[in-house]
């Protein structure tokens, strides 16, 4: 009898136990191996909600005439203005502006934006960090532009998700690999995560399972392959303008 109440016990205990942490707690979601992959044409386009009721969206942009070096150049150095800002994608991006940001630098600069995902307009403060923060080492290299960030409200001090570009040399070009992990919640003060209640609640896979959607998802992913479409038509034009330099 007594096995019997600690069973019906165990059951709710049980279930409240996966609402809270999901399916397979303290996994980290942000996985190398599968962001990170080296053969071009391979990397999977997907949205997939994870067990951790956490959402995983990854767009694939194939970049001809364009390099792995432009990209940086884009982000680092041109990009500057409103009007540069919807040259990369005239009907979404609507105002940007910078914070803590270097001339020639990326990492520790975060990117004020406003701009239209689907039908929502999102006004988000996104913090370029350094990627040995997600992989545990910085995965630039000469034939790849790694561009990690922590993706946050604007007018509130919460980060909503996490995002990696991932830019590949190829033969003909380059190729972007566009990577989103949403539902990822914490609180910061500047550009330090804080502990916090709305972090613990925001992690847990039950808030996750209500606040993300599929819909919003797809949304993202299309937003991400148009965005970068356009910016792949303008990069290789525009550098030589700029630079006197003669894409390959």
């Amino acid at each position: 009898m007594l096995s019997r109440r600690i069973f019906l016990f165990l059951i709710p205990l049980s279930l409240i136990v996966v609402l809270v942490v999901g399916f397979k707690p303290f996994v980290d979601t942000v996985d190398p191996s599968e962001t990170l992959l080296e053969q071009a044409d391979t990397y999977p386009e997907e949205v997939e909600r994870l067990s951790d009721g956490t959402y995983l969206v990854s767009a694939r942009t194939p970049m001809p005439q364009v390099n792995a070096n432009m990209v940086r150049w884009w982000f680092a150095d041109f990009l500057k203005t409103t009007e540069h800002y919807s040259w990369w994608h005239p009907k979404d991006h609507l105002w940007m502006d910078w914070e803590n940001k270097v001339p020639g630098e990326i990492l520790g600069a975060s990117h004020l934006v406003h701009e239209y995902v689907g039908d929502e307009l999102l006004k988000l403060r996104i913090q370029f960090v350094n990627s040995k923060q997600f992989f545990g080492y910085d995965a630039n290299n000469d034939d790849t532009f790694v561009l990690c960030a922590k993706v946050g409200l604007l007018e509130e001090n919460i980060n909503i998700a996490k995002m990696c570009h991932v830019v590949r040399n190829t033969k003909d070009g380059a190729e972007m690999r566009s990577r989103f992990w949403l539902g990822h919640v914490s609180k910061r003060d500047g550009n330090r995560n804080i502990s916090s209640f709305q972090g613990f609640i925001g992690n847990t896979a039950l808030v996750r399972l209500f606040v993300l959607n599929k819909k919003n998802s797809k949304d993202l992913q299309r937003h991400a392959r148009e965005e970068m479409k356009y910016l792949a038509e303008l990069l290789p034009a525009l550098y030589e303008s700029e630079t006197g330099i003669k894409p390959r």
